[in-house]
């Protein structure tokens, strides 16, 4: 008996081994593997967000070291104390103005 299809270009690139070892190969490779296309893609973002992340860490932390320079000044210790912690002088007073919407107020319904 003899194949009627055997002559036609389709069959012999179907019948190929090669083509199907090739073809098998970039299925595994593109669904199926541990590191395939997908898992890359995923893992491409994640990098892209550390590195994001860290430009971002990496300003903060040239903020930081610009304020504990500007903390060697006595005065500018002092300010800081004043602003950040409430702390005053001896003869002094303090008086905290707060404004409506300034503040976070719970609101109980009770």
């Amino acid at each position: 008996m003899i194949n009627p299809y055997k002559d036609k270009k389709w069959f012999k690139l179907l019948s190929n081994k090669y083509i199907w070892v090739t073809l098998s190969f970039l299925v595994w490779m593109t669904f199926l593997d541990t590191y395939s296309y997908f898992d890359h893609k995923i893992l491409d973002k994640d990098i892209q967000e550390l590195e994001e992340n860290k430009k971002y860490y990496l300003e903060e932390i040239k903020k930081d070291k610009q304020h504990i320079q500007q903390l060697h000044n006595s005065e500018q210790v002092e300010k800081y104390a004043r602003e950040k912690y409430y702390m005053k002088k001896d003869s002094e007073d303090i008086y905290i103005i707060e404004f409506e919407g300034d503040s976070i107020t719970k609101n109980d319904p009770n």
